[in-house]
């Protein structure tokens, strides 16, 4: 493990873009060559180390990449509503039964612990795992008796291996850029049997009527710092397939899209998250300190106007059964 420092959720993203050259430079040895033939000598297994560094640095650095900022648990709890219908629906599908214990990594302040606790009834239990204390903390406060919540890392916690009938994330595995790795820590965790389940978007549908250009800066911005990182905003495109190469059994699939008008609750979901990725935002270059609240309140007026409208980010549902 590679010690890292962060300051609340800034990072270093020039040390974040020497480390993806250098990992080019790894995995393309025959760029090496004329570094080599010049007499900089390079050791292999120096370079192997540092391939990993990076991989290892690219999901630290996610972790921390929206900032707990004032508003932002409000932010995810309107997200969250906004999606409790269909979330509900896959739920359903999935056949949740009073008595199952379940996980959600990656839950915030409160993630769909909410919604298995209703499905896995007294006899049941839930638990949350966050790296977050802030989020854990407000989780903790409002938290019925059959949930609880643990501090870990959605990437190698210390839970018990095969102790959970369901093991779920939303939107963990597309700001991680390593969705393997993800599923194979949710699998270790999920019992012979049990059920895996993912849900993480495409950000390509993010679009607006009547076109707007702060929207578009915004958009642009946004998906821009994810990828910045090395983040996938467009995991959904392929996350039945990754799911189906761990061998996961009866993987099924399906997506749905939030419509939004002015006045739903989710109307201010664009400039609200942008605000929390600011400081990416910055480092990266995407915007400008000056430039931003002038693109944000312009989106937000546009927003307000009763015929404007747009949609959400496509969600993908995905879940398969381990081995038995």
């Amino acid at each position: 493990t590679i010690p890292l420092i962060v300051e609340e959720t800034h990072f270093d993203a020039e040390l974040y873009t020497l480390g993806r050259r250098v990992r080019v430079q790894h995995e393309n040895s025959e760029s090496m060559a004329p570094c080599l033939s010049s007499g900089v000598a390079v050791q292999q297994s120096m370079m192997d180390a540092l391939a990993r560094a990076v991989t290892v640095l690219r999901s630290e650095l996610s972790k921390y990449l929206l900032e707990s900022r004032d508003g932002e648990i409000e932010r995810l709890a309107i997200q969250s509503a906004a999606m409790a219908p269909e979330t509900i629906r896959m739920l359903e599908l999935v056949g949740i039964e009073p008595g199952w214990t379940c996980l959600d990594i990656g839950c915030g302040p409160g993630g769909i612990t909410d919604l298995l606790s209703d499905k896995v009834g007294a006899s049941g239990s839930v638990t949350g795992l966050d790296m977050n204390a802030g989020f854990l903390e407000h989780a903790r406060a409002t938290a019925p008796p059959n949930v609880a919540f643990v501090a870990g890392d959605a990437c190698g916690s210390d839970l018990p291996t095969g102790s959970f009938d369901l093991v779920h994330m939303r939107f963990v595995a597309s700001p991680t850029g390593d969705v393997e790795r993800l599923l194979a820590e949710a699998i270790r965790l999920t019992r012979p049997g049990g059920i895996v389940a993912l849900q993480e978007p495409d950000g390509t549908s993010l679009n607006c009527y009547p076109p707007n250009l702060a929207w578009d800066k915004l958009k642009a911005a946004l998906l821009g710092a994810f990828k910045g990182v090395g983040a996938d905003p467009e995991l959904a495109k392929r996350l039945y397939h990754a799911a189906r190469q761990t061998g996961l059994s009866e993987v099924q699939l399906r997506t749905f899209i939030v419509g939004v008008r002015a006045g739903d609750p989710l109307v201010d979901y664009l400039p609200s998250t942008v605000e929390s990725l600011r400081s990416t935002i910055f480092k990266l270059g995407l915007l400008s300190p000056a430039d931003l609240p002038g693109l944000l309140a312009e989106c937000r007026n546009h927003l307000q106007q009763p015929d404007t409208s747009f949609t959400m980010f496509t969600v993908a549902q995905v879940w398969g059964r381990k081995a038995p």
